[in-house]
């Protein structure tokens, strides 16, 4: 009998059916007058028992010398296993389950326990040309986990959930060890047990491991204040077929030469497997305090925003919503589609975490800038009702597709100087090429730095009669008037197999040529999520 666990989220939704929202009025009303989306029979769900896996290509023999390695029980080819484990979520992998084509498919799973057992796990793979993907949270969005088999004969899901303990805790220093399969809300109960916290919270937050924001460079929330989740990591620990590292262990910070770190933290699975990550903290907030803006023009927001974090006056969490973005009210899960023509402009929301002197400080001075850069104050409220339902909006897009529309994301970065024709480029790419269709394009700003800032992209739009290559055209023409404008082709989501084409123009070919030569040294063979990154 297994005793692998099986992933939470349902293999063609965002989370659990239990988390499923309806579509409210007014967004039936936007899908139905303004795109002119409907639904019909290509648009319904298959259930997981009707739909068709790839036969599994492993042998029975590969199979047994698994087992002999993890134990039987950590061992599984069953369906449900292997379909959960099949995509991500984008949309092209929610589209796909709707296909009702036969979908490839890792041909077994395989859970070590230990450091130990993933090595021998890795070095039989080997030997035996089996491919190893990992698989954390599954909340993927640009084909991480795809099972690519490359040149392999056959591949394998490595699942790391059974890393799933606070290994330790040093309250002097700040530090903590987590297990590489731990869910971001587990790791967060766990640490405030000691009055701690990571506080990093991508949208992903509900699913997403521990693992998975080291091995794609996460970015979440809260990174005005506390970072993206790369600068939260003091070590890694991480399996590789040919032997186990622990990188960065020796000092906060070092000159010893490159830092290895660097080497991981991005590497999506391709260079090893990371098991541990320890990590820099932060005390649990005594108190939080909010305040919403609105500014008549994106231009303007953007200019505020810079000003707030060039002068550095704190805010744990800063987010400007352009016009669209704002009159749709996106920033709000209940009440997204509610528009009310009186109210204009562009939304912007501070948060700030700490002690009640410091958080008022670092309110009264942000609120003095933002009002000088022309803000207009409008409470907290708007920021206490985005917080309440911050990671609820992915489930809408599984009702939306119910309805034929296309509904995704997308993401980049740039300098501040650069930001408006990086936008105005990505926004034109889409609406000039999902072809047949009205667009509704809406950008936000969540993640800034002192040179510059991320711009992350919502898109809906109604499905044409070939829903894949209508997107793919679409997603195309934007990652090249993204390398055309100044941008990184992902500040956040990953390269996974979507972004790989765009690797060279992002490093250079001299640059893929120095990650191939570190592949060849840590896995000579290629087993290492074959297809994705470089």
């Amino acid at each position: 009998m297994s005793e692998v666990t099986l992933p939470p989220m349902q293999h063609n939704l965002w989370g659990v059916p239990a988390e499923e929202k309806p579509l409210s009025n007014s967004i039936k009303k936007l899908v139905t007058k303004v795109l002119g989306a409907k639904a019909t029979e290509e648009h319904r769900r298959i259930p997981a028992a009707e739909i068709k896996l790839s036969e599994p290509r492993i042998t029975a023999a590969q199979i047994a010398g698994l087992q002999k390695i993890v134990g039987a029980g950590f061992v599984t080819q069953e369906h449900e296993q292997r379909l959960r484990r099949a995509r991500g979520k984008s949309y092209p992998d929610l589209l796909d389950w709707r296909s009702g084509a036969v979908i490839d498919a890792p041909d077994a799973v395989v859970a070590p326990g230990t450091e130990e057992e993933v090595l021998e796990v890795l070095r039989y793979c080997s030997a035996e040309k089996i491919a190893v993907v990992t698989f954390g949270g599954g909340t993927t969005v640009v084909g991480g986990v795809a099972p690519k088999s490359g040149a392999m004969k056959c591949v394998i899901s490595l699942d790391v959930n059974r890393f799933n303990k606070l290994e330790d805790v040093d309250k002097v220093s700040l530090e903590a060890t987590l297990g590489a399969g731990l869910t971001g809300p587990h790791a967060e109960f766990l640490l405030a047990e000691h009055g701690l916290q990571l506080g990093h919270f991508p949208q992903s937050f509900p699913y997403a491991s521990i693992g998975g924001y080291a091995a794609t460079r996460s970015s979440g929330q809260n990174s005005a204040g506390y970072g993206r989740f790369d600068s939260m990591v003091r070590s890694l620990t991480v399996v590789t077929p040919q032997g186990i590292l622990e990188v960065g262990k020796q000092a906060p910070a070092s000159a010893a030469g490159p830092d290895l770190r660097q080497l991981f933290l991005g590497s999506e699975g391709t260079l090893g497997i990371i098991t541990r990550v320890r990590v820099r903290l932060h005390p649990l907030p005594e108190m939080k305090r909010y305040e919403a803006f609105s500014f008549p023009d994106f231009r303007s927001g953007v200019n505020a925003v810079r000003e707030v974090i060039q002068q550095g006056t704190g805010p744990t969490v800063i987010r400007l919503s352009d016009d669209i973005e704002s009159s749709l009210n996106l920033s709000s899960t209940d009440k997204i589609g509610e528009t009310k023509k009186e109210e204009k402009g562009c939304l912007c929301l501070t948060m700030y975490e700490g002690t009640p002197e410091h958080t008022a400080s670092r309110l009264q001075e942000t609120r003095e800038l933002l009002i000088k850069m022309g803000g207009v104050s409008l409470g907290e409220a708007p920021v206490r009702q985005w917080e309440q339902g911050r990671f609820g909006a992915p489930v809408l897009r599984d009702a939306l597709l119910d309805n034929g529309v296309i509904c995704e994301t997308l993401e980049t970065a740039g300098d501040w100087s650069n930001l408006p024709k990086l936008r105005q480029a990505v926004v034109e790419a889409l609406t000039t090429n999902l072809e047949g269709t009205p667009a509704i394009v809406m950008c936000h700003v969540s993640h800034v730095y002192a040179e510059g800032a991320s711009l992350y992209f919502t898109v809906v739009a109604a499905q044409s009669a070939h829903p894949h290559e209508q997107w793919w055209k679409a997603k195309e023409a934007t990652c090249r008037a993204i390398e055309a404008n100044g941008g990184t082709i992902t500040h956040h989501h990953g390269v996974g197999t979507d972004h790989r084409p765009y690797m060279e123009q992002e490093i250079g070919d001299l640059g893929v040529q120095i990650l191939h030569a570190v592949k060849a040294e840590l896995d000579p063979v290629g087993i290492l999520n074959p297809g994705k990154l470089f």
